[in-house]
């Protein structure tokens, strides 16, 4: 659990915390979005680049973004093996040109099967779905990971209900989401600092943390599970006997005591994250105008026979 970014704020006083919540949630979405179009190693070196200069100017330590991914860490290493070992090669030829495709320095051509063995094969073709496939998780971690590092939860609640508002037209319940929202964020780092405690209790028992064996693994996580599961609904029973003792009735008659403007640099941002989005949809469905392929340092075109 200390490795969930997710509710974990660092405190700086860069660009990117100061730019408004809305602004970086929108460009949030942005960024997953354009994930999905990228076709070709130079769109995810694109946004490596954007990525590398977003954590630089936000003065994160790089370790709290790569932080991120460990828990996504079985995930990433089950799809590189299933996509390494079964995906089956469609071709039997293939051309990889440095570092032009038109215009080749020199071409080399192999086969596209590595080695097949019964069901399982390595495939040229597999290596490379299994490295981009691998690229597009990573990427769509550590960009949602480096908005709740820059953004209070607070804050973020206050972006969020503001995103919503039009929905209050059809009476959805905005501000109470929101609240739902900000006290989930908030309670991640008191929940992680509660197990702790609770596993340091259960080791002065003799719990069988450190067992290889993964049944006395499992066993052993039972005695965590259950205090904490009753710890965070008596946390959250006082919660709300205190939201009650104060009067608390959802959004009637609340005022903000921040409210939130947009400045130039917050227009300037969402332009340029509008703009890289505009970009990638154009170079993806547009390969008649602009060839896409010669920005690759390495093209691999399969020739089907």
């Amino acid at each position: 659990m200390r490795d969930i970014s997710f509710g974990q704020y660092y405190p700086s006083n860069s660009p990117l915390h100061r730019l408004d919540p809305r602004i970086k949630i929108l460009s949030v979405v942005i960024y997953v979005v354009a994930i999905f179009f990228i076709d070709g190693y130079t769109g995810f070196l694109a946004v490596f680049v954007l990525l590398a200069i977003a954590v630089g100017l936000s003065k994160v330590p790089l370790k709290l973004i790569f932080r991120s991914i460990r828990p996504l860490l079985f995930l990433i290493i089950f799809s590189l093996t299933v996509n390494l070992f079964f995906t089956t090669g469609a071709a039997e030829t293939v051309i990889v040109a440095f570092p032009f495709k038109n215009y080749a320095f020199w071409r080399i051509e192999i086969t596209d099967k590595i080695f097949e063995w019964w069901q399982i094969g390595m495939y040229w073709s597999g290596i490379n779905t299994a490295v981009k496939l691998t690229l597009r998780l990573a990427f769509l971690v550590m960009g949602p990971s480096l908005l709740t590092l820059t953004t209070t939860p607070v804050t973020l609640t206050d972006g969020i209900e503001s995103l919503m508002k039009p929905l209050r037209i059809i009476r959805f319940p905005v501000h109470e989401l929101a609240i739902i929202m900000s006290i989930a964020l908030r309670l991640i780092p008191t929940i992680m600092e509660e197990t702790d405690k609770i596993i340091l209790a259960q080791k002065a028992r003799c719990a069988a943390f450190d067992s290889r064996n993964l049944f006395k693994k499992a066993r052993a996580l039972l005695p965590v599970l259950i205090p904490l599961f009753v710890s965070s609904l008596r946390r959250a029973e006082d919660l709300a006997y205190a939201m009650d003792s104060r009067c608390y009735h959802g959004s009637v008659g609340r005022t903000k005591m921040k409210v939130l403007k947009l400045a130039w640099t917050d227009i300037l941002f969402f332009a340029g994250m509008l703009l890289m989005l505009i970009v990638f949809l154009f170079l993806r469905y547009n390969t008649a105008w602009f060839d896409w392929a010669w920005l690759e340092m390495i093209n691999i075109q399969i020739i089907y026979n």
